[in-house]
């Protein structure tokens, strides 16, 4: 059941969902300003920044995945008595939150993440000129993985939600998903950053990622709810 499921629209579009909410996540800049910030300050390459960014993203992906482990191992040790309801209950959730993101957005709070980069930098358009003092490497870099490991993607645990029913095998292959979206998007900025893309402001689509989370979840849920019926 599990390996025909896999090949279903409704695991296409979770994978899909996945992928986007991933890669939004780590898009948003206090998953690569720092790195950019402290880069600069600290002297490093372009290759170097990269480097540390994507092993920093690493921990965050590991965390992520960790919670996600909870959650499926929690969904599948009441799938057998939820049975027929339990895409009910996800998609339920998936509205709970996308009502959650979109009001956040609404009133104007739309980062999924402390605004940890305006403790760096006052405003994008001056990278590198309120960067912290240098430091040694080895305490830039542990600062650095720290942070972001210590801050999952929280976004992408009702993705893991959404394919509880896919077992284990769905949750590796969204597991792959979430690490190759959110490392592409952090990676990607970071070097567009580095090569000057800080000149191209991009605050409007920071203050809107509840918003967009929010209206992502909102489909999957009816994605969820439909496609399993």
């Amino acid at each position: 059941y599990i390996a025909r499921g896999m090949t279903s629209p409704l695991f296409a579009s979770i994978l899909a969902t996945g992928f986007t909410v991933a890669f939004l996540h780590g898009a948003m800049p206090n998953h690569w300003l720092p790195f950019v910030l402290v880069g600069r300050r600290q002297g490093w390459s372009a290759a170097k920044a990269i480097a540390i960014t994507a092993l920093a993203g690493v921990g965050h992906v590991l965390t992520t995945m960790l919670l996600g482990l909870l959650v499926v191992a929690s969904g599948l040790a009441f799938g057998d008595r939820l049975g027929p309801v339990l895409p009910f209950i996800a998609g339920g959730l998936l509205i709970a939150l996308g009502i959650y993101y979109l009001a956040r957005s609404g009133s104007g709070d739309g980062h999924l993440h402390l605004p940890f980069v305006g403790r760096l930098a006052p405003a994008y358009g001056a990278l590198g000129a309120q960067a912290p003092a240098a430091v040694p490497d080895r305490t830039a870099v542990l600062g650095l993985f720290v942070f972001l490991t210590l801050s999952p993607c929280e976004a992408f645990l009702p993705v893991y939600l959404s394919g509880v029913q896919f077992g284990w095998t769905g949750f590796v292959v969204l597991s792959v998903i979430l690490a190759v979206a959110a490392l592409a998007g952090m990676t990607l900025f970071t070097w567009l950053a580095l090569c000057g893309f800080e000149r191209i402001r991009i605050q409007r689509l920071e203050r809107r990622e509840a918003g967009l989370v929010g209206a992502i979840f909102l489909l999957l849920a009816v994605a969820v709810v439909l496609l399993e019926r």
